[in-house]
């Protein structure tokens, strides 16, 4: 017998379990794909996270940064302004403190994420944020995709100015 956080259940509830936990991955997986696509400027790795019409939320960060930046919607637009070869930045993401509730078709995801932000070829300037994610997902046959990320930032050193190429 095994004990979940909701119920104890016997093998032939092993099926359920093993569908919930795969569904927890798959979620946490498109968080991930964002976040690697994102540092390794991988298009089609930042694109697979999202659904065609997301929306990425970043104002809360951006305004206790100082910064004003508008809201992102459809996944081609999220992506061309995060990945924007104009603004040539080294980023590295790590996803910590992963929650997830699954129901039915739909997630909700919160996580911390530290992003690091380096211009290209100047590393003296950088701007660390942490960052509070509280993402709303669909299910994508197997995969999970991202329909909502609204990013609030917790604290943050360096010049946030870098993340948008100043």
């Amino acid at each position: 017998m095994y004990v979940t956080r909701h119920h104890a259940i016997d093998a032939s509830g092993t099926e359920t379990v093993v569908r919930e936990l795969r569904d927890r991955l798959e979620v946490i997986d498109a968080l991930y794909r964002f976040a690697l696509g994102s540092d390794l400027q991988d298009r089609d790795l930042f694109l697979s996270a999202f659904t065609v019409d997301g929306e990425f939320d970043f104002r809360p960060a951006a305004a206790k940064c100082g910064l004003d930046i508008p809201l992102m919607s459809g996944r081609d637009t999220i992506a061309d302004i995060i990945l924007n070869p104009d603004i040539p930045l080294d980023t590295t993401h790590v996803v910590t403190n992963v929650r997830v509730e699954v129901a039915d078709d739909h997630a909700r995801l919160t996580a911390h994420v530290e992003a690091q932000h380096l211009p290209k070829g100047d590393h003296t300037r950088h701007a660390l944020l942490k960052n509070l994610y509280d993402v709303d997902l669909v299910r994508d046959g197997r995969r999970w995709l991202m329909r909502r990320a609204c990013i609030d930032n917790v604290w943050f050193t360096g010049d946030p100015k870098v993340i948008i190429g100043l």
